[in-house]
């Protein structure tokens, strides 16, 4: 059990769609999915927790789910692999998911540096820092 983890931690209520931070507080995404394992006793633990814009739309289904799977493949340059945070990195269960470690550890999101790359980047000042 981690420090800070609900007892019984229930996927879709405490973890599912909640916002991911680092140690310092930075956003690194949202969880769209959970990865388990089940233990010899028969019992699931969760062992990962996923990103990322094809498993949220394999998640969701449907019409939308089929976009965002499109989207995330698309931006991805044709990788559908989510990022995967071991359960082990996660510090704190609350109104958001706190990690032990920090953002820049973790692999960027295609759609984040689509973003970045696209339309960030072109904001005048956006390369400059804010003083």
């Amino acid at each position: 059990m981690i420090l800070g983890q609900p007892d019984p931690l229930r996927v879709e209520f405490h973890l599912l769609d909640r916002q991911i931070v680092d140690v310092d507080g930075h956003p690194v995404g949202k969880v769209d999915d959970v990865e388990l394992t089940r233990d010899d006793d028969g019992t699931y633990r969760v062992t990962a927790l996923l990103t990322g814009q094809y498993v949220l739309g394999r998640r969701v289904g449907g019409l939308l789910g089929t976009v965002l799977c499109w989207l995330g493949a698309r931006l991805g340059g044709g990788r559908v692999e989510p990022l995967r945070i071991g359960f082990d990195h996660v510090q704190r269960v609350s109104s958001d998911v706190t990690l032990s470690l920090r953002a820049e550890v973790l692999e960027e999101q295609p759609l984040e540096r689509w973003l970045r790359d696209k339309f960030i980047a072109r904001i005048p000042g956006s390369g400059h820092a804010g003083g």
